[in-house]
């Protein structure tokens, strides 16, 4: 049976670029043809694209690896190949992109809104394109470079107008289940509700706007008890929170409204004060249980809770029900009114191309890290004297001789670039 699954890991690959190809002009009454190798083509990019039609991220549970197409080779006669096709990871709305490290590197809130997550290979070039005044016959041509491959974690938080926040098994799965289509598995014991669920309400008028029940929290849960951080993340979203308080004394029956209540605002507070400035409406729920006071009716405030809540409702009952729904449908339309103007169109995230780097390996040798690097030297055949040629005077536009004095590289030192290793020359 498929669940809800608000994290994971995601191993992405971009596709391998194609090689060049080396080949040489041959036909009858033509002796000196010259170089025709095509290029190869460029590897597929992975794009993680936010899309309305997913609902979480169960997708990546059991299968976490994707990856784009890899580019054809190049041939003779200037044929080049063709390029992979890009692989676009279709993810929910709402989800956060973070590298290994926990660093946020996008956010898909809208649908359409991109993040490269893995980019191709470039296709290596062919023969033809080292033809020169100098070199009339080049015998090399360019290796096609390999895809970009990390591991990445996403994080979904849930887009959702409201947001139902309260202890555990104080009314919350009910109460969405009255008021919308959602159908949550609902007990009578605590932490019935382990996963958030999304219900949409619809008002006469048309107004339509989305429900979130978030599983209930407990003290403590802004520094991660009971898994308090993977429910606060799905309230940042939201544009009203409606805090429930139970009339009937919380889970064991003893908590007060009010320590109820102080609770749950503290704890909000601590995981991000921002929430305490969001719209709210505090609520008293299973006002069936509850006593009323004298004179009391449904939806006014009365016998417990009393000066706590704005308004008493029973999910079981119906009471206070319809007053519930219109104040948060007026809420909600004015939280909206105070929101700017979408922008049109979608964001597309892409990562900052790094530079050239040196970092010094644990036996004294010397590595350059950077794709820059690694494709200056990608060539079929470095003894090659116009190959090798080629690939020094690459290294020297990126500035690679400079970053390896300024790194301490001396005269015989080992450098490694990618897989090519060689003795430093400053003078070379």
């Amino acid at each position: 049976m498929s669940g809800f699954v608000d994290e994971c890991q995601i191993n992405v690959r971009g596709g391998d670029g194609g090689a060049g190809c080396v080949s040489f002009r041959r036909e009858a009454h033509v002796p000196r043809g010259g170089p025709d190798g095509g290029d190869g083509g460029h590897g597929g990019d992975v794009w993680l694209v936010a899309d309305r039609n997913v609902a979480s991220l169960l997708a990546f549970k059991d299968h976490p690896h994707r990856r784009a197409a890899n580019g054809a080779h190049g041939q003779g006669k200037r044929r080049h190949g063709a390029s992979g096709a890009d692989l676009e990871v279709p993810v929910p709305e709402g989800t956060v992109v973070l590298d290994r490290d926990g660093t946020v590197l996008a956010d898909l809130v809208h649908a359409g809104d991109r993040y490269l997550a893995a980019a191709g290979g470039r296709g290596g070039k062919g023969n033809a394109r080292f033809l020169s005044n100098r070199r009339r016959a080049p015998s090399f041509a360019e290796q096609g470079e390999r895809g970009e491959e990390r591991w990445l974690r996403l994080e979904l938080k849930l887009m959702a107008d409201v947001a139902l926040v309260g202890l555990p098994n104080v009314g919350k799965s009910t109460l969405i289940s009255r008021i919308s289509a959602a159908k949550p598995k609902i007990a009578d014991y605590p932490f019935t509700t382990l996963e958030p669920h999304l219900g949409v309400v619809r008002m006469d008028d048309g107004f339509e706007f989305v429900v979130a029940d978030i599983p209930g929290l407990i003290e403590g849960a802004s520094e991660g008890r009971g898994l308090g951080h993977r429910f606060l993340r799905h309230i940042e979203r939201a544009r009203v929170l409606v805090v429930l308080v139970d009339l009937a004394g919380g889970p064991d029956g003893t908590l007060a409204p009010a320590d109820q209540l102080r609770v749950l605002l503290d704890e909000l507070g601590r995981y991000q004060p921002e929430l305490l400035a969001r719209p709210r409406v505090v609520v008293g729920s299973r006002a069936d249980l509850a006593p009323a006071a004298p004179g009391g009716t449904g939806g006014e405030e009365a016998g417990a809770g009393e000066g706590v809540v704005e308004l008493r409702m029973s999910a079981v009952t119906g009471e206070g029900l319809a007053v519930l729904v219109g104040r948060m449908a007026d809420a909600v339309r004015s939280a909206r009114e105070a929101e700017p103007l979408p922008v049109e169109g979608f964001v597309v995230h892409r990562p900052v191309a790094e530079g050239v780097m040196v970092e010094r390996e644990a036996d004294g040798s010397f590595r350059v890290v950077g794709r820059q690097a690694e494709r200056a030297v990608a060539l079929s055949d470095l003894t090659n004297p116009d190959a090798l040629d080629v690939a020094q005077r690459r290294l020297r536009r990126l500035g690679v001789d400079r970053a390896l004095v300024r790194a301490g590289a001396r005269e015989g030192d080992t450098v490694h670039i990618g897989e090519l290793s060689f003795d430093f020359d400053p003078e070379g």
